[in-house]
């Protein structure tokens, strides 16, 4: 996978790029800061893009900004994007904006070598992995939407961990159920969340986004990561 990467600290950047490379993947660009970071994707035309919520100059919010700019030209270019900490308000952002694979993790995560290579590795295939910490605040407030509130609590416990990334076998293992009733608990989800099946049957990534974008009441930490 050809990747770019664009995050102000040295030291993390390198370490970014040392780390995909010995993952068999390819650094096609390593930014300091998003200057050039426009006309460099379309210079390289990268698979997947890294980004840092805070870049210079102020160390706001211009790697979110850049991210949503370059969801917005190519919908289909995966996008991930690294925080220090949960910063609720440019998560809900990029959430909401248009785009596919996307990615929201904290810096910590990077920590874990190999977890962190295979969440990369998912958003590039087109998955949606959202860090755990980031949702858990987000689906911390008050209900919004009517629609949550149908959901009950195994079937809220689901959806968490299918936004974790989580197969039908590994939430069944984790809540000691069986596969079966896992399928079924999805099901209606998707009905109370009155989800039809789309053309890439990607219902999941919808589920799960459905919530964030409405302040609903789930508890637990969701991503999204495999059509169903």
């Amino acid at each position: 996978m050809r990747i770019l990467i664009c995050e102000d600290s040295a030291l993390l950047r390198e370490g970014l790029v040392r780390m995909l490379a010995d993952a068999g993947h390819e650094v096609v660009a390593a930014l300091p800061d998003a200057t050039r970071l426009d006309d460099t994707v379309v210079e390289v035309s990268p698979d997947l893009c890294i980004l840092d919520v805070r870049l210079p100059p102020t160390r706001t919010d211009e790697g979110i900004r850049a991210a949503l700019r370059l969801r917005a030209a190519d919908p289909q270019l995966p996008v991930l994007v690294l925080s220090q900490y949960v910063e609720e308000r440019y998560a809900s952002d990029l959430i909401a904006g248009k785009g596919g694979a996307l990615g929201y993790l904290l810096k910590d995560r990077v920590a874990d070598v190999g977890e962190f290579v295979e969440s990369v590795e998912r958003i590039g295939a087109g998955g949606t992995i959202l860090d755990p910490e980031v949702v858990a605040q987000l689906l911390s407030r008050r209900a919004l939407d009517e629609r949550m509130s149908r959901l009950t609590d195994r079937e809220a416990s689901v959806l968490a961990l299918i936004a974790e990334g989580k197969s039908n076998h590994a939430i069944a293992r984790t809540l000691f159920v069986s596969e079966g009733s896992v399928e079924k608990h999805i099901t209606a989800v998707f009905q109370k969340l009155d989800l039809e099946q789309d053309e890439s049957g990607n219902r999941r990534v919808l589920a799960v986004l459905a919530p964030l974008e409405h302040g609903g009441p789930v508890t637990g930490a969701t991503q999204t990561g495999e059509p169903s």
